[in-house]
């Protein structure tokens, strides 16, 4: 039979008082063939399980004599030096290193080895080893462990979580996300791109930003200040430390007052759900899963949203849902109905509110009026181009 699917000593005689019934009504033909059926389930030998199945019932004795402690002292005290060195690591990444350990640490006069006792570290089970831990390390210290929520956790908890509602008329609701461009790996510094995105009018802005430090956050977030036509009411990040740090939430509070500050629950990533469809529309559908991390493709990449931003804003007609509600179909699904209504630009959507200043409208429509969305369109894959071709 294969190793790991033989029986327990409990399961066998489970087995065996299951098949004595059978084994005390069968005759000779058939006592045989139970019995070759009973040493392929137990691997028990033949005469053995005659003896077991002629008795009044297999049961399991009681052991008599105690084991004695397999091992003293000796191993205990190599077991705890060897934690306390390795950090009281759990047992299955311990028991390996156990014989090893103790032996190097012999050469710095913490422990005395000889063979019999590495040879028994060696062979000490995993459970034993647990076992011993359970009660050694129990009133030992370990090395303090950084979380890395910690830092934030008072600042968090003075920001509600909550979802942006779908159905929000008034322009300036923003959901925020960062987009990383680290390609295969995370390591070192790379680019980021912010993206704000209103709710009501699916008014986009996207800023490329070298690093996440607060100095390089606030920059884009002053860009977007600056660019931005309509008045911010509310912004509604994720729970990332790039937006919930104290300098952050000063500079924001300094430069806008009034401004709604909310974010979404932790792992909800559907709190955030219209930012993130544009993370795919308009930012990974250009630059793929690429590594930008240069000052140089950092102005590259600017340059190119500022394009986009003219682009998408101006020219690009988007859906809005209308209409949300939920129907059940006669097998009994609940189905969701969705309705959305005419296509329209942001910058559309937004002349249709009292959103937009008097001067606003008239720098927008200036822009509109010059700008070929064609040509527009040329240069910016003209730009995506040269910027691709720099990445790695």
């Amino acid at each position: 039979m294969v190793e790991q699917e033989k029986m327990t000593v409990d399961e066998r005689y489970k087995y065996l008082r299951l098949m004595h019934a059978r084994y005390e009504k069968a005759d000779g033909t058939e006592r045989e063939r139970l019995l070759d059926e009973a040493v392929a389930m137990t691997g028990l030998h033949r005469k053995y399980l005659c003896h077991l199945l002629n008795t009044a019932g297999p049961v399991r004795k009681s052991r008599q004599r105690q084991r004695g402690r397999k091992y003293g002292l000796r191993v205990t005290t190599a077991l705890r030096l060897v934690a306390e060195a390795l950090d009281w690591v759990c047992a299955e990444r311990l028991q390996p290193a156990l014989a090893k350990t103790a032996a190097h640490l012999a050469t710095f006069g913490e422990l005395l080895v000889d063979e019999a006792l590495l040879e028994q570290l060696r062979v000490i089970s995993i459970s034993t080893v647990a076992r011993l831990l359970k009660h050694l390390r129990q009133d030992e210290p370990r090395l303090a462990r950084r979380r890395g929520a910690a830092p934030h956790r008072d600042l968090a908890a003075a920001i509600p979580m909550t979802r942006l509602p779908w159905d929000l008329a008034e322009p300036g609701h923003f959901e925020l996300d960062l987009v990383h461009h680290c390609g295969a790996r995370a390591g070192g510094d790379y680019l980021c791109t912010l993206q704000w995105l209103d709710v009501a009018t699916a008014w986009s802005e996207r800023v490329a930003v070298y690093g996440r430090s607060a100095r390089e956050m606030q920059a884009a977030f002053e860009k977007v200040l600056s660019r931005c036509p309509f008045p911010i009411l509310e912004i509604h990040p994720d729970n990332g430390s790039e937006f919930l740090n104290h300098p952050l939430m000063a500079f924001f509070g300094q430069k806008v007052s009034g401004v709604r500050l909310s974010r979404s629950r932790p792992f909800q990533k559907n709190d955030n759900r219209f930012v993130e469809q544009k993370n795919n529309t308009l930012v990974r559908a250009f630059l793929g899963h690429v590594r930008l991390d240069t000052r140089e493709q950092c102005a590259q990449l600017n340059a190119l949203y500022d394009a986009l931003w003219v682009y998408y804003n101006l020219f690009q007609p988007v859906l809005r849902q209308t209409e949300k509600r939920y129907e059940r179909t006669p097998e009994g699904v609940l189905r969701v109905q969705r309705r959305q209504d005419t296509a329209q630009t942001p910058f559309e959507r937004l002349l249709a509110t009292p959103a937009l200043a008097a001067q606003a409208r008239e720098d927008l429509w200036a822009i509109y009026e010059v700008t070929n969305p064609r040509q527009l369109k040329g240069e910016i894959q003209a730009q995506l181009d040269l910027l691709l071709a720099t990445s790695s």
